[in-house]
């Protein structure tokens, strides 16, 4: 079975559970999931009742799609996502953007969590994603393209939509949240990065390092998709500290960010006028 028939038959069994035709698609990241609590009346799958749905291994990932209203706006909301780390392949970490796509929505929102390669970005804050440097080495248009979808040689000028940027800036200002830009890159993981390679993000001009999101915006663009990315410094990088990394003091900072992180989103939602 190739691949896109497989994101057809995914496709086929949301079009029976729901109604709803999403406008976009909000990608929650690690302790993120709280954004789809702000959903009307939602529609919940669990991504093991979705045919060749990618589960969700990590902690703080819930493995669920709500579609729902937020801010009057049909949207879909993934709790939790699929990383290469968890021993999926490209075409199956970008599976769900594929199948939204052809599910019709016009824009994806991404979150992660990230670590803070600037050291002007502290812990907590909110950075919104303005370019991304892909240092996963993989890419999930390898392969034979489908033409259905988009270009064989998508153009990433403007990755994370420069409109979109403006609007979550207005949001944010209008919210009272402190909200810097900064370049987003993306490592494989799962072992978190050296200090050796946290320095060398920074000569690069990374301002936060993850192991996501990259995959997903590739694949959204490719289909004409629009996207906004927003992350949440979650840490510093290594070496930055005498710190020790772990996955729970992520799971703990994004815990307290998730509520401002949430607010912002609905907001952009309300403003940008789907």
């Amino acid at each position: 079975m190739y691949h896109w028939d497989k994101v057809d038959e995914a496709l086929r069994y949301i079009e029976k559970r729901s109604a709803l035709r999403p406008k976009a698609a909000i990608v929650l990241g690690s302790g993120l999931g709280r954004v789809a609590e702000q959903l009307e009346r939602p529609e919940i799958i669990p991504y093991e009742e979705i045919p060749y749905w990618p589960r969700s291994t990590a902690p703080g990932h819930e493995g669920k799609l709500l579609l729902g209203s937020l801010r009057g706006t049909p949207v879909a909301a993934m709790q939790g996502r699929a990383h290469y780390y968890e021993g999926y392949t490209m075409p199956e970490v970008t599976f769900p953007v594929r199948v939204l796509g052809q599910l019709g929505i016009e824009a994806l929102v991404v979150t992660n969590a990230s670590g803070a390669v600037n050291t002007d970005i502290r812990p907590g804050s909110i950075v919104a994603i303005e370019d991304h440097i892909n240092f996963m080495g993989t890419n999930p248009l390898i392969g034979v393209n489908n033409d259905d979808w988009g270009v064989r040689f998508p153009d990433m000028t403007e990755a994370y939509d420069r409109e979109f940027l403006r609007v979550l800036e207005q949001a944010a200002s209008k919210e009272g949240i402190e909200l810097r830009r900064g370049v987003y890159i993306a490592f494989s993981g799962p072992s978190f990065e050296t200090p050796a390679e946290v320095r060398m993000a920074r000569m690069l001009g990374a301002d936060i390092v993850g192991m996501s999101t990259v995959p997903e915006v590739i694949a959204a663009n490719h289909m004409g998709i629009r996207v906004l990315g927003v992350s949440c410094a979650a840490n510093y990088g290594a070496g930055i500290t005498s710190e020790k990394l772990t996955h729970q003091e992520v799971l703990e900072t994004m815990s307290k960010a998730g509520e401002t992180v949430a607010r912002l989103i609905e907001a952009f939602i309300e403003e940008v006028r789907l």
